[in-house]
C-alpha cells in the first residue's frame, strides 16, 4: 500500500476540504482518466484495490497513471481508552480529493471497455465519479 516514507509532522489537523480541485482537472497523461465528483478522504486501501482493477484492465495494451497519493495521516486512539492523554498514533494514510481531481489515468482500451472499468472502481471508492476522456476535454 502506499505510504510516504518520511513526512516533516508525524500527525496533522483534519482540515477542510471546500472549494474545487484546479490542480489536477485535466487528464494529461492517458485517453481516459477517473475523475471525482464529490470531495472526500480516498484511503491507501482504496486506492490498491482501484489500481488492482485497472491493473488487469489495461495490463497487457495499455498504461495507467495514479494521481493521487495518501500523504495525509489519520490517528486513531486504542479501543477502551480513556478521554485525554493526546492523541492517538497514526492508525493509516488518506489522500483529500475534491470534486474535479482526476485520480487514475489510463490508456490503450476502447470507450466500452473504460466505461465498464470506471463502474468497478466506483464500487471500490466513496464518492461518485465520472469517466473523462481527453478528446471530450478538448472539445470543451
Amino acid at each position: 500500500m502506499l505510504l510516504p516514507e518520511r513526512v516533516k509532522y508525524r500527525k496533522q489537523h483534519r482540515g477542510r476540504m471546500c472549494g474545487k480541485a484546479y490542480r489536477g482537472s485535466l487528464v494529461s497523461f492517458g485517453d481516459f482518466g477517473i475523475k471525482s465528483m464529490e470531495p472526500h478522504r480516498v484511503t491507501s486501501r482504496q486506492i490498491e484495490a482501484c489500481r488492482l482493477i485497472i491493473t488487469k484492465a489495461v495490463s497487457k495494451t495499455g498504461k495507467y497513471w495514479i494521481r493521487i497519493f495518501p500523504d495525509k495521516p489519520v490517528t486513531k486512539k486504542a479501543a477502551e481508552t480513556r478521554m485525554g492523554s493526546g492523541k492517538g498514533d497514526v492508525d493509516h494514510w488518506e489522500a483529500v480529493v475534491k470534486p474535479g481531481r482526476i485520480m487514475f489515468e489510463f490508456n490503450g482500451i476502447d470507450e466500452t471497455k473504460a466505461l465498464q472499468v470506471t463502474r468497478l472502481v466506483s464500487a471500490k471508492l466513496p464518492m461518485r465519479v465520472k469517466l473523462q476522456s481527453r478528446v471530450e476535454q478538448e472539445a470543451v
